[in-house]
């Protein structure tokens, strides 16, 4: 993957898990929850097996893991 789609697949991963939490952030924010997202959920997908494919697989992993990086900042804070 380029590093233009990994920033655009970073970028909408972050928006849409922000919207999912309900959290309002900023644009680099979202970025980077997405892109850390992305590398947790490829992580995670990876163990359990789950392979991601296309650029909608890759948005939905990278937001799920989006979703549980904020879930846990959210419980340590």
């Amino acid at each position: 993957m380029s590093l233009i789609i990994f920033l655009v697949v970073g970028l909408i991963a972050g928006a849409l898990a922000s919207y999912i939490m309900g959290r309002q952030q900023d644009l680099l924010i979202n970025l980077l929850i997405g892109i850390i997202g992305a590398v947790v959920g490829g992580f995670l997908a990876g163990l359990l097996g789950i392979a991601a494919y296309g650029l909608l697989g890759e948005i939905i992993v990278a937001t799920l893991g989006a979703v549980l990086c904020i879930w846990v900042w959210q419980r340590i804070r």
